[in-house]
């Protein structure tokens, strides 16, 4: 079980890093926000590798090019979901994140040309639907403010998505100093000038607070690393779910927000669309391997298997598409 309490400790800390952030976004800037994030990862990152010669493998890269790619949708996820969680409940933003494997499946289909079985796309329109029957009760009530909200969290959905179409290129270079180094990097550059024009000087219980942002993200990347390191990416699949009850506790806990039948049943159907279409995506390869398994594999290669996408929680902390 050593795995699993690993991915849901990291799963914890992700949501502690979202709800944090929804607290800070109220009196300060999104570029002071994401900037002391960055610059708190990337010292924490060198620091233990100024400790711990090599610690998190490589920094150079053969692969500049995917870097960079992966780099800015990072940076435009980080700025979406802050924007998303400054209006909606976190509940709500994780439901609609939850649509990422969908993403990511057309994503693979289009720029990968991956086949994906008429199942599996019938799972993801049914995980849409679970959505709209979740957010529409709300659009009409909430105003221009909760409908940028959500259009927010589905720019930010949609950049994590393009970044876990880019790992797939980046799977040969292991090591998570790479996947830090250089999004911290960038994203400082990025938003350390939007952070020293727009600076509001914190007190200092808010100023620990806003550096808290890089230590519990290390934290949970750390955690989840480790998590796939003592299990594989098929048996924590289903654990990236719990992502949703954390929010809702959070959310209850610093809110006092509560969700509705409608949010509780959107919910449901996403959860059974994301492990409906992930089955069904899988079922071909699974086919293929049981009769090559049978029949021999010609001219003696090795059979590999790509790696099950999971849930859009477990792919986030396994691949830290949303970190740092």
């Amino acid at each position: 079980m050593r795995g699993p309490a690993l991915l849901l400790a990291g799963i914890v800390l992700f949501g502690l890093l979202d709800a944090n952030g929804k607290l800070l976004s109220g009196e300060y800037p999104l570029g002071q926000v994401v900037a002391v994030r960055y610059a708190v990862l990337l010292a924490l990152l060198l620091a233990a590798r100024a400790v711990w010669r090599g610690a998190g493998g490589r920094i150079a890269t053969a692969r500049p090019g995917l870097h960079l790619l992966r780099a800015c949708c990072m940076m435009a996820s980080a700025a979406c979901f802050f924007l998303a969680f400054q209006r909606l409940p976190l509940a709500e933003g994780y439901l609609v994140f939850f649509t990422g494997p969908f993403m990511t499946l057309a994503l693979s289909a289009l720029a990968l040309g991956e086949r994906v079985p008429v199942a599996a796309w019938a799972w993801c329109a049914l995980g849409f639907g679970g959505v709209a029957l979740a957010v529409l009760p709300r659009l009409g009530g909430g105003g221009e403010a909760e409908a940028l909200g959500y259009l927010a969290v589905l720019a930010g959905t949609f950049t994590f998505s393009v970044t876990q179409v880019v790992n797939r290129g980046l799977r040969n270079e292991a090591g998570a100093a790479r996947i830090l180094f250089w999004p911290s990097l960038l994203g400082l550059l990025v938003y350390g000038p939007l952070a020293a024009r727009d600076w509001v000087e914190p007190p200092p219980v808010e100023l620990a607070m806003l550096a808290a942002n890089g230590v519990i993200a290390g934290a949970a990347v750390a955690a989840t690393a480790a998590a796939y390191r003592h299990a594989d990416a098929a048996r924590l699949g289903p654990w990236g779910f719990a992502a949703l009850p954390v929010s809702f506790l959070l959310d209850f806990a610093i809110w006092n927000h509560r969700p509705d039948p409608a949010m509780l049943a959107g919910a449901a159907v996403v959860v059974l669309a994301c492990v409906m279409s992930e089955r069904a995506a899988r079922r071909p390869r699974r086919e293929w391997r049981d009769s090559v398994g049978a029949q021999g594999i010609p001219g003696g290669k090795r059979w590999a298997p790509s790696a099950p996408s999971g849930s859009a929680a477990a792919e986030r902390t396994a691949e830290s598409g949303r970190a740092p």
